[in-house]
């Protein structure tokens, strides 16, 4: 079975920053693109960065700037770099893939159980 097991969350003062990670384990052929999402209490879940097989990027406007994706292909792990975090960033943080499994011919997503980030004084 996949698993994405996400890590790096907690409390953390307004300005500070943290970084994510988020490893995919178990018969995985491949990985096209990866990514992370957020849902904050009474909201939906959105988009935060995303980076595909090739290393190509993509944010959420509201991240721009503070936020750096990056993954290592050769461990199935993707991170997130968070940088002056802000109250509104308060979130569960959630990892996905894409991923090719063994015995497989097409792709599925898969969704870690996802990491509390808290931005609090």
């Amino acid at each position: 079975q996949v698993q994405l097991v996400e890590s790096g969350g907690g409390l953390v003062q307004p300005g500070g920053s943290l970084r994510l990670s988020c490893a995919a384990s178990g018969p995985i052929f491949s990985i096209s693109s990866m990514g992370w999402y957020r849902q904050a209490p009474a909201k939906e879940r959105e988009l935060v960065a995303s980076i595909t097989k090739d290393g190509t990027t993509n944010y959420a406007d509201s991240v721009k700037g503070r936020c750096t994706i990056s993954r290592d292909s050769a461990k199935n792990t993707v991170y997130l770099q968070m940088n002056n975090l802000t109250p509104k960033d308060t979130a569960v943080y959630y990892c996905t893939a894409d991923v090719l499994a063994m015995g497989r011919t097409w792709f599925n997503d898969y969704w870690g159980r996802g990491t509390q980030v808290t931005v609090s004084p």
